[in-house]
């Protein structure tokens, strides 16, 4: 099985104004996925929430460090899964199920470090 992993971009304001029942309706949410993407035959390799990105340092170029995100975007990655899937359309199933009220998900393979995938 490859790994894909499974980035999810949302609102930050999405969770900046959401109550307790909300914030825990979510976190429900990804349990259930997670139990979810054994029952479709995957496997889960890892995974996290992000803080939002006001906590964010960027390092670019020769070493220059800012405070906060590089840019300023409507949704903002905001955690990952990686799991394991017998093809991209396997990985799709089951990424169609992954929480993301304030935004959407993304699938993109995980690198073999032992071929370029460019």
């Amino acid at each position: 099985m490859a790994k894909y992993a499974i980035l999810i971009y949302e609102d930050p304001a999405f969770y900046a104004n959401a109550s307790p029942e909300t914030w825990g309706a979510v976190v429900d949410a990804h349990n259930t996925f997670t139990k979810q993407v054994f029952e479709l035959g995957g496997s889960l390799a890892g995974g996290e929430a992000l803080a939002p990105t006001t906590t964010a340092t960027t390092i670019k170029g020769a070493g220059t460090v800012t405070d906060g995100p590089f840019v300023e975007t409507k949704e903002a990655f905001g955690g990952y899964y990686v799991v394991e899937a017998r093809d991209l359309d396997h990985a799709v199933e089951i990424a169609k199920l992954c929480p993301a009220p304030g935004g959407g998900v993304e699938v993109r393979p995980v690198v073999d470090p032992t071929t370029n995938p460019f």
